[in-house]
């Protein structure tokens, strides 16, 4: 063979596993799609045109044959479970007793990643089998399936023979994106973990876009991995994913400082994580205290409260929403988790219903992320008397007959349906819409009872005369209700777009929406394709932002509002494009000199963007007075924290 040709094909193997490792493990892309396509597809081309696949390709990935079975494998190293404990009385009970056998000892805190547990064996630097847990002593054969995980490196630069142990994941954004696409859609991150792994096809492990956390060496010739963060700065030089949290601790006190740091924000993060795992930092000292027959004596895993839990279904309510639809709301028997007392879940549709396979009277699991309403992700057990959940065929609101369409129903009485015109109107005049202060959700009840309000227009046609007919409304807040109302009525175009409770947009988009298109008409008009062009909007945003402003009752109500003397404000001129902002991702925290709407409008303005939450992905936090927990986490990560007048320095 050429040996050109050959150094050509290593070159361009490099290369992608250099742009693998930055967008799977750093989360960090350096190239668009389109130009890993063309260095992909030129190595395709070497490999045809040559007729030699390297065994490091990165185009073996995806194996096309399907296995017949599952081949047993005994490991070369007996894999230990952790001991665990649940509260701190006892991880103090567990730390003095290993500082009684090294008194000088430190400890290595990491996440317990919840997911399947892998083991990879590497020879002379390539990658050459996976395993599955078992039962420690025997797992699976899943050399072919971890294959096609991006963040799993074909090849490595130490170049003995090396034996890592680590866990196969799905990320809860890989898991989404799954599931909006899934015919049969997926439970939970774990469960589908471990179908795509334990399945023979390899081309259905690959479609779920799973990662490798990688944590232990179980085998290696090299010298001087004398320590927990000599592992883990080995495994990080070598290409692996291991999650972003490693710390070295002196006591249990900063042990716990660790995990109540981490406990506050696990719901955020994109990996689940089921505790964190504390170990003897010094392997030397970890060989001479030894192992239970279960367990390494020199680990201790602390377990948060559990994230998903079993409870049973006890009725489903059909809950109106804003724009008509109708949307099943669970009714639970309470059950603690993740320190609250949860009784309600959502279920989506009665598509979704039906695919999780839940009934009246079940035990279903449930799980909760994000500090959201739980979610129910599927049957648990079914019962005797357990029964099917029908949909209503009138409005549980009004008694109208529902419409069906697709999976989703609705009821079509836009302005007799009480439920409907309440939340419709509750979301107009909220903060981050009209921000029309006074009108609660008591008061927006009272409007429609006893005013007569039907439209949203109707509201800035009220008068003090009128508000003075409710129950307990006296001349000053009659009065206050009023201004709030007329001052409200010159408004913003992001916040306008955000009012009016279009499916799909939130605040967020609405301000993309109204950087992109700078007029209400020019968005109105715009077509689907048009829509579906501007990031983070896809198709079935781009359908419901077309429908909308297509559907002859939502044309009636913005005309009326205009008609009321609502006016958008003129979108300003954009801030040039400024590098220092330009692709820059900012969070704002703290008390500063202006609203942080406004911060937002000059960060975006100059081509940068906002986050809510701190991450390895921030690249500055804007700091003022009082800022707290992000603050922290912002120093921990070693972000770039600003001062306001280092800020304005930037511009």
């Amino acid at each position: 063979m050429d040996e050109k040709l050959l150094q050509k094909m290593e070159e361009l193997i490099r290369e992608i596993e250099k742009h693998n490792y930055n967008y799977y493990v750093l989360d960090n892309p350096t190239i668009s799609d389109g130009e890993y396509d063309k260095l992909y597809y030129s190595l395709v081309d070497l490999e045809r045109e040559t007729g030699v696949i390297l065994p490091h390709s990165p185009t073996q990935r995806v194996g096309d044959t399907i296995l017949e079975g599952f081949t047993k494998k005994e490991h070369e190293i007996s894999l230990y479970s952790l001991n665990k404990v649940r509260d701190y009385e006892d991880l103090r009970d567990w730390t003095t007793q290993m500082k009684k056998m090294a008194e000088d000892t430190l400890f290595a805190v990491e996440y317990k990643f919840d997911g399947l547990t892998i083991v990879i064996e590497y020879e002379d630097g390539l990658y050459k089998s996976a395993t599955t847990r078992g039962n420690g002593i025997i797992g699976e054969d899943v050399t072919m399936q971890v294959k096609t995980i991006r963040s799993v490196p074909l090849n490595i630069p130490y170049k003995g023979r090396l034996i890592v142990r680590g866990e196969g994941m799905m990320t809860n954004k890989a898991f989404i994106e799954y599931n909006k696409t899934a015919e049969e859609k997926l439970k939970n991150p774990r469960n589908a973990v471990a179908g795509a792994v334990r399945n023979l096809d390899p081309r259905e492990t690959a479609k779920r876009n799973l990662d490798f956390f990688c944590y232990d060496v179980l085998l290696c010739e090299k010298e001087g991995l004398s320590t927990q963060e000599k592992i883990h700065e080995f495994l990080v030089g070598q290409g692996f994913n291991c999650g972003n949290y490693f710390k070295i601790c002196n006591n249990v006190d900063e042990i716990i400082a660790c995990i109540e740091e981490i406990d506050k924000v696990k719901s955020k993060l994109d990996v689940l994580i089921d505790g964190m795992v504390v170990k003897i930092n010094n392997v030397e000292v970890r060989e001479e205290i030894g192992f239970t027959a279960k367990f390494p004596r020199w680990a201790m895993a602390y377990k948060f409260e559990a994230q998903e839990v079993s409870t049973l279904l006890e009725d489903v309510i059909w809950q109106v929403g804003r724009s008509g639809r109708v949307t099943p709301i669970a009714s639970l028997e309470p059950v603690e988790l993740a320190g609250a007392t949860i009784s309600r879940a959502t279920l989506n549709n009665i598509d979704d219903i039906r695919k999780k396979d839940v009934m009246l009277k079940s035990r279903v699991f449930i799980r909760r992320s994000n500090e959201v309403i739980p979610e129910i992700m599927g049957l648990a057990e079914k019962y005797d008397y357990s029964m099917p959940i029908l949909p209503p065929e009138t409005c549980p609101s009004c008694g109208e007959k529902l419409v069906q369409k697709g999976p989703l129903l609705f009821c079509l009485n836009h302005l007799g349906c009480r439920e409907q015109v309440i939340d419709r109107i509750s979301h107009f005049a909220s903060r981050n819409a009209f921000n029309i202060e006074g009108l609660s959700d008591k008061t927006v009840s009272a409007f429609y009872d006893d005013l007569n309000v039907r439209h949203i227009s109707d509201i800035f046609s009220l008068t003090k005369e009128d508000l003075l007919k409710l129950d307990k409304f006296k001349d000053k807040k009659a009065e206050n209700i009023v201004k709030s109302l007329e001052k409200s009525k010159k408004v913003s175009l992001s916040r306008f777009l955000f009012s009016l409770g279009i499916n799909e947009v939130g605040v967020k988009t609405a301000r993309e929406l109204s950087k992109i298109f700078k007029t209400f008409d020019e968005i109105r008009e715009a077509s689907e394709e048009q829509l579906e062009s501007i990031k983070d909007i896809g198709q079935v945003m781009a359908q419901s932002i077309y429908g909308f402003f297509r559907e002859e009752y939502n044309i009636e109500e913005i005309q009326r509002l205009f008609d009321a003397g609502v006016k958008i404000e003129e979108v300003k001129e954009q801030y040039a494009q400024n590098t220092n902002f330009t692709d820059k991702t900012f969070v704002i925290t703290g008390t500063l000199s202006m609203p942080r709407d406004e911060f937002v409008k000059i960060i975006e303005g100059l081509g940068g963007k906002t986050s809510s939450s701190v991450s390895k992905n921030t690249d500055y936090v804007l700091a003022g007075e009082n800022a707290g927990s992000k603050l922290d986490k912002a120093r921990e990560l070693g972000v770039q924290v600003l001062n306001e007048e280092e800020f304005n320095k930037m511009k």
